[in-house]
């Protein structure tokens, strides 16, 4: 992570004292907090409405923290909520103005392309990655319904074991399942029903690029 340092003169002394702050995250200065950050993300990329107590398990953030983010999301409308039983579950108001351009904003730099594309960096063999499937075809404007899962493809021969166990991480983040199909490049490059089908579906490039490598 990257340190700035700041210097700050003090008059009638030659001393100078050097505060250290750690540069925000990317997209963070958007934002209120981290929190906050953290808890849109996890409702506008997550699947289902959540609670607060869930929320707060899973993001491993103070209840209390919680409360008082989320408070002010549903004040200024970015979420709504309802009540089932003595439960409040919050989702996205996804009649606001502000929900499909926060949404596409919180999928390029919380969604699941940087987070696989973080976990795949140190597993060797991989060559290529992309999503696909109904997730890709909703991000590139396709009409259908909110998918339920990510499907990944990996080209390559990585250890099939650690790309599964980083899907797996990736997806208990988003809380949805991350489903990997592993090829090699020469199983990539060739024409079979399924293979058509995902390239004419489109692509969501991880690593590398598919599209590039299904026109050879």
């Amino acid at each position: 992570m990257t340190v700035l340092t700041t210097t700050l003169h003090i008059s009638n002394s030659d001393s100078i004292i050097h505060f250290v702050r750690e540069t925000p995250p990317l997209l963070l200065p958007l934002f209120r907090s981290a929190n906050q950050a953290r808890l849109l993300s996890a409702l506008f990329l997550g699947h289902d409405p959540q609670s607060l107590s869930e929320l707060a398990k899973v993001l491993a953030i103070p209840y209390s923290t919680v409360h008082r983010e989320t408070a002010q999301l549903l004040d200024a409308g970015i979420l709504v909520e309802r009540r089932v039983g003595n439960t409040r579950l919050l989702e996205p108001n996804t009649t606001s103005p502000f929900h499909g351009p926060l949404r596409e904003l919180l999928e390029i730099a919380f969604g699941p392309v940087p987070l696989l594309k973080a976990a795949f960096e140190h597993i060797s063999g991989v060559e290529a990655a992309a999503i696909f499937g109904s997730w890709a075809h909703r991000t590139l404007g396709k009409p259908g319904a909110p998918p339920a899962d990510i499907d990944v493809l990996v080209v390559g021969t990585p250890d099939p074991a650690k790309i599964y166990d980083a899907c797996s991480r990736v997806g208990a983040t988003l809380r949805r399942p991350v489903n990997p199909t592993i090829l090699t490049s020469h199983e990539w490059n060739q024409r079979t029903p399924f293979l058509d089908e995902v390239r004419r579906g489109g692509l969501l490039a991880i690593v590398g690029d598919l599209d590039e490598d299904s026109k050879e």
